[in-house]
């Protein structure tokens, strides 16, 4: 069994829905440990279109990190995501953001989560969940790389998880 954190966030058709059906579509390899709170975040990068909401989820896999992928880019289509800009509007958007705490360079896969440190939409669930986390790239904590955050973007933390599925 290998820990995992994948962040999720959907802002196309019935955002919370979204995220749930994501949830529970995680194959039986992918045991969902967590959930954390549901945020309300602004998009980045492209700015002209809805907010997201996003949450992570703590869990244990069996896959390797290269079956992972696979499984979530799967789930992602089967959910109803569609080829579209980059970091466009999504009906729904699975991340690795960490594997086991290992420093991944493959192909299609860099973890922890590239861009992570960047995304508040991605450090304030972590904290919520896992706030003893430590960046294996970096060294910093889940509290350093929020201090760190220059472009915010949130916009509301909602009280419960998407899903109440949680341990």
């Amino acid at each position: 069994m290998f820990p995992i954190l994948l962040g999720l966030g959907s802002n196309l058709g019935d955002r919370f829905n979204n995220l749930n059906s994501a949830i529970e579509a995680l194959t039986p390899e992918i045991m969902v440990q967590t959930i954390s709170p549901t945020y309300e975040t602004q998009p980045l990068y492209v700015t002209q279109q809805p907010d997201f909401l996003n949450l992570l989820v703590r869990a244990n896999t069996t896959l390797s990190p290269t079956n992972l992928l696979v499984s979530i880019k799967t789930l992602e289509t089967e959910l109803g995501r569609k080829p579209s800009v980059r970091f466009g509007p999504r009906v729904i958007d699975v991340d690795i953001i960490d594997y086991n705490s290992q420093i991944l360079n493959l192909e299609n896969l860099i973890t922890p989560h590239p861009r992570m440190h960047e995304r508040l939409f991605v450090l304030k669930p972590l904290i919520d969940i896992v706030p003893n986390w430590i960046h294996p790239r970096t060294g910093k904590t889940v509290q350093q790389l929020i201090e760190s955050v220059s472009n915010p973007g949130l916009v509301k933390q909602y009280s419960h998880s998407a899903s109440n599925k949680s341990t």
